[in-house]
């Protein structure tokens, strides 16, 4: 196939996130279509709630070992993505937040429905809490961590004050207000 570039690609892209529900197809670490059915109701966001870019994560999930146990400490990933506006990189981190690496624009978000991935973290859908600049994440209010593979804590003990990250992958789906 063919890459489309400059505005014809663009174009395609932003087509394609708008016609297909935000979902690029063909760009998820495991495609959309290959999800284990539609997305659970749990997850959709509320009605007034439109698509506005998809982001392909690749990081790990950091955990702590706590009292012989593993405990999820934080998220570090890079994010790369499709948006009205073309293509887009952002990381994610403690908070959890998502900040563009293009334009410092942010948004902090906080888990409101969750639903488990055998062997990887779960989907979840998230609420913005606070958002910062105008930029690509700057009137972000929901984001759905869908497709996730990996990242779930390691099995068995641990001594205490020890660290590891876990390899994940996850499409994260973002929204604003129509």
């Amino acid at each position: 196939m063919k890459w489309l570039s400059g505005a014809a690609g663009i174009s395609l892209v932003a087509a394609l996130l708008v016609g297909n529900g935000g979902v690029a197809s063909g760009t998820s670490p495991r495609e959309a279509s290959d999800r284990p059915g539609p997305v659970p109701a749990a997850l959709v966001p509320p009605a007034g709630n439109v698509p506005s870019a998809v982001y392909l994560a690749r990081g790990v999930q950091v955990y702590q070992c706590t009292g012989g146990a593993w405990t999820f400490a934080e998220p570090a990933a890079t994010l790369t993505g499709l948006g009205r506006a073309g293509l887009r990189t952002a990381v994610h981190f403690r908070g959890p937040s998502w900040e563009s690496t293009r334009d410092g624009s942010l948004v902090e978000a906080r888990a409101v429905a969750s639903s488990p991935v055998t062997g990887s973290i779960p989907e979840l859908l998230l609420e913005a809490t606070r958002n910062r600049g105008e930029g690509d994440f700057g009137a972000v209010t929901y984001l759905q961590r869908l497709a996730t593979s990996g990242g779930a804590a390691p099995p068995g003990a641990c001594a205490d004050g020890a660290t590891t990250g876990v390899p994940y992958r996850a499409e994260y789906r973002l929204f604003v207000a129509s």
